[in-house]
């Protein structure tokens, strides 16, 4: 007697349809699970015999072989527990196989035949819909995000009796509902939502920072600040995802997915509609920051901020090998966790901003300069931000003291978040009409080639960038960058074609150095 279920197995975020495949024969009484799964899945004969007996009827007292299909991919997980349920009382003929047809199922079962949440339901969903199934069946409490898929029907069950009563046309059992997986993340994790009462007017001058934090939000730029602790590096930085649009519908979905691997998606809120904002703590490891894993490799912190912001306070207390693992995704977009077994990909388009202090003590460029720390310390301190992570980073800016004019100026003219949001979204928008036919819906995601041949600058800010190419004080990746600031700048400005003026700008926000009134002026008129 042998029958087959479906579920889905996880690869990063991409899913594959699997095949559970039940023979129940002759010989001695013995289960014997085959096709490539690890400990976990192996684990689930125990538990399913159990939740099978406690579900009304017993497990076969014979030989019972078990296979997962492909048998050449890895399976990990536990959410293949209900399909390996329910190909057992399919051939037991307890189940009609017609039933069984056109649907995939996900659940971890508890030994009392209860299905337990579980992780990773939206891209599953997302696979088993791409895979042409009508039907998934997962546990309840998942049923908010599995519904975000269209085009599949999704049936929430609490049980294993109450899936083989949906399946049998039978009278559902009153099962007690599930709680929802609730595990905290290993990470520092910060809902947009939780600094939505942040407002750049609360900051106290810092005019040339708050302009660049416009730019930076604009075009999706990478922001380096300099500065003595008490500054404003933090406030700045936790304000940025205020100046950010809302999420698409795709990018919703992308982000979630992330999440829901994780085990980290709120169950209220199945869809993220806001740009992520995370801020580990520099004693964070490799691990927690790029993803990986002993068993089962999740994502990290970098995968996390999709689509949103990854903030590393004192930047330069973070361990060397996590610094240096920001060099490919921030070229690439995506993170790749390599591991004997297995080798996952998992996506990683985020905003990076660093924050650092002069120097070890932080009193450097303070009132009075009570720094003692000598030369070399101050290099050794620069130095652990290694060159080529400084040079993917599009802005850089010095933060010192305010002067009274300027905090007099900030207490009675200082905008909003709301209103330089206004700003980042035309801007935006001017972005994603210029670059509607391309994979690219950002200044800082176009690739140099593509910028410098379809949307060339006019020849006057051309001849600026030129001119710092031969002083060598620009290499071609830094020259790239300079043009997707200048794009940024004009389309906050208006312009259809980046001029000297929106390149000079864009080379100030590269150098560190104080702002014209290009921007300033702009901002204030309007």
């Amino acid at each position: 007697m042998a029958s087959a279920t479906h579920s889905v197995t996880l690869d990063g975020l991409a899913g594959r349809p699997i095949e559970v495949e039940v023979d129940i024969g002759g010989g001695l009484p013995q289960t014997v699970m085959v096709g490539l799964a690890d400990t976990m899945v192996s684990e689930a004969r125990d538990r399913c015999r159990s939740a099978v007996a406690n579900s009304g009827t017993t497990w076969p007292d014979q030989r019972v072989t078990i296979n997962l299909a492909p048998s050449t991919l890895p399976k990990t997980g536990s959410h293949y527990d209900l399909a390996i349920a329910l190909a057992v009382f399919a051939a037991k003929s307890l189940v009609p196989t017609a039933a069984l047809a056109d649907s995939a199922f996900l659940g971890e079962l508890a030994l009392d035949g209860r299905l337990r949440a579980i992780r990773g339901v939206l891209p599953a969903t997302l696979a088993a819909a791409e895979a042409g199934f009508d039907r998934i069946f997962v546990p309840e409490v998942n049923v908010p995000e599995a519904e975000l898929v269209q085009g599949i029907s999704v049936v929430g069950v609490r049980s294993l009796r109450q899936t083989v009563a949906l399946l049998t046309g039978q009278e559902e059992p009153d099962d007690p509902p599930v709680p929802p997986l609730d595990e905290a993340p290993t990470i520092s994790w910060t809902s947009a939502g939780r600094l939505a009462h942040l407002d750049l007017a609360d900051i106290s001058g810092q005019e040339d920072s708050r302009l660049a934090l416009l730019v930076a939000a604009a075009g999706g730029h990478h922001l380096l600040m300099t500065g003595p602790p008490g500054i404003g590096k933090t406030m700045l930085a936790q304000r940025l995802p205020g100046l950010l649009p809302d999420l698409t519908y795709e990018q919703s979905l992308s982000v979630s997915a992330v999440h829901s691997v994780a085990g980290v998606l709120p169950s209220d809120a199945p869809l993220l509609t806001r740009p992520p904002f995370l801020d580990p703590h520099h004693t964070a490891s490799a691990v927690s920051i790029v993803g990986g894993g002993s068993r089962v490799v999740r994502p990290g912190a970098l995968s996390l901020a999709h689509h949103g912001v990854l903030f590393l306070d004192e930047a330069p207390e973070f361990a060397s090998n996590v610094l240096e693992a920001l060099r490919q995704p921030l070229e690439s977009g995506h993170v790749i966790v390599s591991r004997a077994a297995m080798t996952v990909a998992y996506p990683a388009r985020f905003q990076l901003v660093l924050a650092a202090n002069p120097c070890p003590c932080g009193l450097s460029s303070t009132v009075g300069d009570q720094c003692r720390c000598t030369p070399l310390m101050r290099r050794r301190y620069a130095d652990r931000l290694s060159g080529p992570i400084r040079d993917r980073i599009d802005i850089h800016r010095s933060l010192t003291a305010a002067t009274r004019p300027e905090l007099v100026s900030a207490m009675t003219g200082a905008r909003s978040t709301g209103e330089l949001g206004a700003f980042v979204l035309e801007a935006r928008d001017r972005q994603r009409r210029r670059l509607a036919d391309t994979p690219w819906r950002l200044n800082s995601e176009v690739p140099g080639v593509d910028l410098r041949r379809r949307w060339p600058v006019h020849d006057g800010g051309r001849a600026l960038v030129d001119q710092q190419l031969r002083a060598q004080k620009l290499n071609a990746r830094s020259a790239d960058r300079i043009l997707r600031l200048a794009w940024s700048i004009a389309d906050l400005r208006g312009h259809d074609v980046p001029d000297a003026d929106d390149v000079e700008a864009a080379l100030s926000l590269r150098r560190g150095t104080a702002l014209g009134g290009t921007l300033r002026d702009m901002v204030q008129a309007s």
